[in-house]
């Protein structure tokens, strides 16, 4: 959703909901809502294209996620089998106080399934504040209408209501009243890594930021393969938030699926993500690894190294997918060093820059099972990280592409 979700608070609860493996079509969203509702520990029932449109009263059987490369039409959202701990639950009134009932010109993010507000509660309750008093919080209010946006809801109820850990974007609470479904989250001052990348008139992200970022996202990736055995599935720039000192948070985990189990090397799905960032192996034959997320992040990697967009219809033809276009320079220095982002200059150590771009080609290996693990690449970033070499004294160029164009 953009530029969204702030510091880590302390937990307040009302009530403690669950989830589980439910595909009852009987029980829908009036299950979810009395979950929801309830601290004894009932379920939040999974949703299916039919009972989702019987709860909101108006079907959408237009379910296909817009930055799809290929359609999950309809496809029930998915959910883990784990209790939610210790979310508030808001009502209504509560959120529209906090946004001052949801005023257009608050809106810090919009997608195709809602839209996010900057709301203020009290730091210590959670109770709504006048605006810029207490704590600043993202409220992410699903359009009522849209299928997707009910399962987004879900999935990012049950999933970030169960996981805790520094580079995953904190979910605080939740609402579903009247037909409305809105999340709470932490609130990012710094915004999406995308808007730092690409968006004009932005300050360059000095060598180091970018690798404090590249870090804290591989640290968020590392964490759901190894202990939660997740895939995230949508890795890209725009999910990666910044917090005030720019320690990166992934969010948006609509798309999140368990990863393989009894000693399977994948799970086999209906395609889903965005173009440009979505594994090939993936696109071509529906199987999911833990490895396709690895592929997303050699692409965030090369966009970091370059300040280029993955994918840029307003380049030439040849060079409109940014992989295609600029992997073959990751191989020598010379070329290397013309297609780096102009907003650097000079101001990086070459080494270290050579040593990123010899990992996002092993990031972007065709087959997964050459492809580094996180682990492993978070090792790899350390050791990139930790090289000093003192650069040369000349200034940022700005953000034009001079250097690429010239090649």
């Amino acid at each position: 959703m953009g530029n969204c979700y702030a510091a880590p608070v302390n937990n307040h609860s009302s009530s403690t909901p669950a989830t589980s493996r439910n595909n009852s079509k009987q029980n829908g969203l009036a299950g979810i809502k009395n979950a929801a509702g309830n601290s004894s520990g009932k379920t939040i029932s999974g949703i299916t294209p039919k009972n989702a449109s019987k709860a909101i009263g108006k079907g959408n059987s237009n379910n296909n996620i817009e930055e799809s490369a290929v359609p999950d039409a309809a496809a029930p959202s998915e959910s883990w089998e784990t209790k939610v701990p210790k979310l508030k639950e808001f009502s209504l009134a509560e959120l529209k106080k906090c946004t001052r009932r949801f005023r257009p010109d608050i809106i810090v993010g919009v997608g195709g399934s809602g839209r996010v507000f900057k709301g203020w509660v009290n730091e210590d309750t959670y109770a709504p504040s006048r605006f810029g008093i207490g704590m600043a919080v993202a409220v992410k209010k699903s359009n009522p209408d849209s299928y997707r946006g009910l399962q987004e809801w879900q999935a990012e109820l049950n999933f970030l209501g169960k996981y805790r850990h520094p580079n995953l974007v904190r979910l605080l609470g939740y609402c579903s009243e009247e037909n409305q479904f809105l999340l709470v989250y932490e609130y990012m001052q710094k915004g999406s890594l995308e808007n730092h990348l690409f968006r004009k008139g932005q300050e360059p992200l000095r060598w180091e930021l970018r690798l404090k970022i590249a870090i804290g996202a591989a640290r968020g990736l590392a964490f759901l393969h190894t202990s939660e055995k997740v895939i995230y599935r949508d890795f890209k720039t725009s999910n990666i938030l910044l917090d005030s000192a720019y320690n990166a948070k992934l969010s948006k985990f609509g798309l999140a699926k368990v990863g393989p189990i009894n000693g399977n090397s994948h799970v086999t799905t209906n395609v889903m993500g965005t173009y440009g960032y979505v594994a090939p192996e993936y696109v071509a034959t529906g199987h999911l690894y833990v490895k396709s997320d690895v592929y997303g992040f050699g692409v965030v990697l090369l966009e970091m190294l370059t300040g280029l967009r993955a994918v840029d219809t307003n380049r030439p033809h040849g060079e409109r997918s940014l992989v295609d276009w600029l992997r073959p320079s990751l191989h020598k220095k010379k070329e290397l060093k013309k297609i780096m982002d102009p907003g650097l200059g000079d101001q990086y150590p070459l080494k270290a820059a050579c040593q990123a771009a010899e990992l996002i080609l092993k990031c972007l290996e065709s087959d997964p099972k050459t492809r580094p693990s996180m682990e492993e690449i978070l090792v790899t970033l350390e050791k990139i990280n930790a090289i000093k070499e003192k650069p040369k004294t000349a200034k940022p160029n700005g953000r034009g592409r001079q250097g690429v164009r010239g090649m």
